[in-house]
């Protein structure tokens, strides 16, 4: 595994000067996961934050093959590229010489969870050989901030905006890291970009393996999350440090937990540090909600401790 220093030399292949949000989460995932192999990389995107804001026209953020595909098929606009230079490489017609390819999707929440699971789920089933990364910011950020299934639970969305009706969304998030695993692929794992080193090694690891390989990303979403930009990195932590988003991986069918925080912290220091919780801390009913979410949060934790090492 590459040392950040050796990691920073590696050429750009994700440049400045595109249009996402100062303190987006999304833009140091996808450069260090494109620093991540020596392979020459072909990627796609579904729409969202990073193809609005990395490719409006004639710009391009992008120093790599890149396609945009719609909403909903990221996925299997990338099982049909990877499936072509298959097909070149049998009848030996690649252009450029020998070179190994790898092909990456990028997704948000919403293009992953939702609009584009059934797609995701065909080629994981069909064993395409790409790695999909989704960058979890928790909403449909790009299109005005509406809820997803990876919404957190109460946060305050403008399509479960908390108020006299509804106190923010009500269902539990969804837990696709686990549905991901359960097609049966050789790799799949959680990361934060706080922590580069373990999220380096996962799509190190995921990048090098041969056949489908997910990676779910926690990203941070000032304008979504009402936060200030320049806190982005320790709202992530915070994230992981309350056992909210875990970092596991399941390989080959294993789990393993990478990180188990020494001191715990109780889940609502991350919602304080967040304005779409803030109807959490007004009165009794709020307070009630954290202790619920709190017991949920342990529970699945303690869930995946009890898996760890463990084949599913």
């Amino acid at each position: 595994m590459a040392t950040l220093k050796e990691l920073a030399a590696k050429e750009e292949l994700f440049t400045g000067g595109h249009r996402l949000c100062a303190g987006c989460g999304i833009p140091p995932i996808v450069r260090l996961i494109l620093k991540s192999t020596d392979a020459r990389i072909v990627a796609t995107t579904a729409t969202g934050c990073l193809e609005v804001a990395s490719s409006i026209y004639p710009y391009s953020a992008w120093k790599v093959p890149w396609m945009h595909s719609a909403f909903e098929n990221a996925a299997a606009t990338i099982s049909g590229v990877q499936t072509a230079y298959e097909v070149l490489k049998k009848q030996d017609r690649l252009p450029g010489g020998d070179k190994e390819i790898k092909f990456v999707a990028f997704g948000g929440d919403g293009g992953t969870y939702d609009i584009g699971f059934q797609a995701l789920s065909g080629a994981l089933e069909r064993g395409h050989n790409f790695l999909y990364v989704c960058y979890d910011n928790g909403a449909y950020m790009n299109t005005g901030i509406q809820r997803s299934s990876a919404s957190p639970q109460w946060g305050n969305t403008t399509t479960s905006p908390a108020g006299a009706v509804i106190p923010g969304k009500v269902q539990w998030r969804k837990d696709l890291t686990r549905i991901v695993a359960a097609h049966n692929v050789p790799y799949a794992a959680q990361a934060s970009p706080h922590n580069w080193r373990d999220l380096h090694k996962k799509a190190e690891k995921a990048l090098a393996i041969n056949g489908p390989t997910f990676l779910n990303v926690v990203s941070a979403c000032p304008l979504g999350w009402y936060t200030k930009g320049q806190d982005s990195d320790a709202h992530v932590k915070y994230a992981v440090e309350t056992c909210y988003w875990p970092l596991y991986e399941i390989e080959e069918g294993v789990l393993k937990v990478n990180y188990k925080p020494k001191n715990k912290m109780p889940i609502a220091d991350w919602f304080k540090m967040q304005g779409r919780f803030k109807h959490l801390f007004k009165d009794d009913e709020g307070a009630a909600k954290l202790v619920q979410i709190q017991e949920r949060v342990d529970m699945e934790w303690q869930r995946l401790l009890d898996l760890d090492g463990m084949r599913l």
